[in-house]
């Protein structure tokens, strides 16, 4: 018999309980009571001995990906069989050679074959014990989402509706240290995969150049610099998104390069906090996130935790703000004023105009008019995590008797005293 108590075993109930460690707090319970854990392990009769049992476990780690192989692992531990525990992180390396938090659960299970393990990671004393507490960090978050995918049922608030043309979103949960992928399916978002990713050394909510802090807020990926442009740094290749955005320039927010990007050639995956404010992906995954990318269309949203809803919710929060929408493009047309500024917030700027200067521009030109046709297509609307406006961004077709003019807008609509108003107005 060999004992394998504390912290790997651990390690595998807080995956598994959602438990929060390290400083990183599970914000959403489980919908489904774990199976009870053994409270030791022994090692087990030889399992799946047959030559091609390995070489079919190496392409199912590959295939499946390291957070389903990594839960393999973790469910042969739990079992109480270390032998097909370690035939599987064997599996995982083959498919994953350089992937670290693999190679320290493999000497884990290896030690454990000699004496009990006395903490997870039992690496010599030489080894920076940050290092190993940045790889226990990264499996719980990689466990943890692998647990708690979204199911067709939630969707991310933030999405109320996309545009024709716009075939994916992602929106990054920087707790979870997790990106996730979402189709446009009828304007409506519908989960297609998700990715462990990397963020900045000092959390989140960038405001100023250096201030090694990835950005809250919505975003969209503005080029495409591949890996021949760029140093072995940034892997696969790289993604650039326009940070600041308008919103972040006008509270004073400044830097800028803020990329979703690969890892070194010999680094599979980084430590959940460890970039200058880049969203950092294994190569692999960069290259697969890749594909879902448009420039100048997807759009990134950022958030600090992810706000999940029914798709019943979302299609309401969106209707009533739809309906809004056009009660002020039709107020527009028909040369309402006071119904077409009762739109805007009293914050509200644009440019270096306040509300009353907008409001006396537009006024003096509606009165100019004849006539006013408004057109409005290709419409998008997400909802910033933070601030909880929500960007609209349309393409405005304006005509009249002296002005014809075709533009892409962009707006942020706030609701204040239940009504949804404009906060924002200007090009995108």
């Amino acid at each position: 018999m060999i004992s394998l108590p504390s912290a790997l075993l651990r390690l595998a109930l807080a995956s598994l309980l959602f438990v929060s460690s390290a400083g990183i707090a599970a914000k959403k319970k489980p919908s489904k009571a774990p199976r009870p854990a053994a409270k030791t392990l022994a090692v087990a009769a030889p399992v799946a001995t047959l030559a091609g049992a390995a070489a079919y476990q190496k392409a199912s780690a590959s295939k499946a990906g390291p957070e389903q192989a990594l839960s393999g692992v973790l469910e042969a531990i739990e079992a109480n069989k270390l032998d097909l525990a370690i035939q599987r992180v064997e599996a995982l390396l083959a498919a994953h050679p350089n992937f670290r938090l693999a190679h320290l659960i493999r000497g884990d299970l290896l030690t454990a074959r000699a004496r009990p393990l006395e903490t997870f990671g039992n690496v010599p004393k030489t080894v920076p014990r940050e290092k190993v507490e940045d790889l226990r960090t990264e499996a719980l978050l990689r466990l943890r989402a692998f647990r708690d995918r979204p199911n067709g049922e939630r969707v991310p608030r933030y999405i109320l509706q996309m545009h024709s043309e716009q075939k994916h979103a992602l929106v990054v949960d920087s707790r979870r240290s997790r990106l996730y992928v979402f189709e446009n399916v009828g304007g409506r978002p519908h989960f297609v995969a998700d990715y462990y990713v990397t963020l900045g050394k000092n959390g989140v909510e960038k405001t100023r150049e250096g201030d090694q802090k990835t950005p809250i807020g919505v975003y969209h990926v503005t080029a495409n610099l591949p890996r021949q442009k760029l140093t072995d740094f940034y892997g696969a290749g790289a993604f650039p998104i326009n940070y600041p955005n308008a919103w972040d320039k006008s509270l004073g927010r400044n830097g800028h390069g803020i990329w979703l990007h690969g890892t070194p050639s010999d680094t599979y995956s980084r430590p959940p906090r460890a970039s200058d404010g880049c969203i950092v992906l294994a190569n692999a995954d960069l290259e697969a996130v890749g594909r879902s990318v448009q420039i100048g269309l997807t759009p990134v949203i950022i958030a600090d935790s992810i706000d999940w809803t029914d798709a019943a919710a979302l299609d309401a929060d969106r209707k009533g703000l739809a309906d809004t929408f056009e009660a002020w493009r039709a107020a527009w047309e028909k040369r309402d004023s006071d119904r077409y500024l009762s739109h805007y917030a009293p914050r509200f700027s644009s440019g270096d105009q306040n509300l009353a200067e907008w409001s006396a521009h537009k006024r003096t030109v509606n009165a100019s008019k004849e006539w006013i046709k408004v057109g409005v297509s290709r419409v998008a609307m997400l909802q910033d995590p933070r601030e909880k406006f929500v960007v609209v961004s349309f393409d405005q077709d304006y005509r009249s008797n002296n002005l014809s003019n075709v533009m892409r807008k962009r707006q942020y609509w706030v609701k204040t005293d239940g009504r949804w108003r404009i906060l924002y107005e200007g090009g995108a």
